[in-house]
């Protein structure tokens, strides 16, 4: 059977209005619009909510929306990470985790743990969290790498850690997880322009960035592969390959908002210290959407 976070899910952006304040209009408009055009999960918090930017009350009030405008209608994946594991398990208690379906966190950054501390990092809070967990490798922006036997032992000693995320990078590491990794551990790619390599070598879907653009298309591409239809995924990871380096040439999620406020779904507005694309990206974008 298909796993409920196999396929794409959305790693949703938090739409701003020109004062910074948060556009829930917006945001309805955004999970509407992705789940009417097939994505397979909502990530609410993460990276690129530029939830480093956001307050606790604020996030808070996001998950609350999110899970509200979802309705039940696909499965609501919730970030809650940082570099303290004490912080995270009071987070895991800060917010009503009810209709919530994992939490996603990201390795301990800043602080450039050992792999040992790692596994006792995701053991703490496995102890403390209701709900299963998605573990989250991103050295470009952590400064630690997850290793593939690490990731190995969390899938065998942390029966809660359902699954990884992987936006490392290193195809010979991930691919090293996927072959020896317990049947029903996920392997989720955490980088959009390496996923249909990634699933072709058995991972289990995405979770995206440029999905809150193209929900539609990144789903179709993804849904192609895992049914072994490479042929036609092929043809839309090409399609999809000139939206994906323009979305991060500058930093996500400003790319994307660039593309979403061109489709009139929300406003480009970032929070600082982020800031919105430059005039030569956005005549960029503005070509590639035409």
């Amino acid at each position: 059977m298909k796993h409920v976070f196999s396929g794409t899910g959305v790693a949703l952006v938090t739409p701003f209005n020109p004062d910074s304040s948060i556009d829930y209009e917006g945001l309805e408009v955004m999970v509407n619009n992705v789940i009417d055009n097939n994505i397979d999960y909502i990530v609410a918090l993460g990276t690129t909510a530029e939830t480093p930017t956001l307050s606790f009350a604020e996030r808070k009030q996001i998950l609350k929306k999110i899970v509200r405008f979802t309705n039940k209608r696909v499965p609501v994946v919730v970030g809650i990470g940082c570099n303290n594991p004490i912080e995270v398990i009071e987070q895991i208690h800060f917010f009503d985790l009810k209709n919530v379906d994992a939490v996603l966190s990201v390795t301990p950054y800043y602080n450039r743990p050992q792999q040992e501390g790692i596994i006792a990092h995701y053991k703490a809070i496995a102890q403390e969290s209701p709900l299963p967990i998605i573990i989250y490798n991103v050295g470009s922006r952590t400064a630690v790498n997850i290793e593939a036997e690490t990731t190995l032992r969390i899938a065998k000693e942390i029966p809660k850690v359902i699954g990884i995320k992987e936006a490392s990078g290193n195809l010979n590491q991930i691919m090293n997880v996927i072959n020896r990794k317990p049947k029903d551990f996920l392997v989720i790619s955490g980088d959009d322009a390496l996923t249909l390599p990634l699933l072709a070598c058995g991972a289990d879907g995405v979770i995206s960035v440029v999905a809150n653009a193209y929900p539609d298309k990144f789903s179709e591409m993804v849904r192609l592969a895992l049914d072994g239809n490479f042929e036609k995924a092929r043809k839309i990871h090409y399609q999809l390959l000139p939206i994906i380096h323009a979305c991060f040439k500058e930093g996500s999620p400003a790319g994307v908002k660039t593309f979403l406020a061109l489709q009139e779904k929300i406003k480009a507005n970032v929070r600082l210290p982020l800031t919105e694309v430059s005039l030569n990206l956005s005549k960029e974008i503005k070509k590639l959407l035409s």
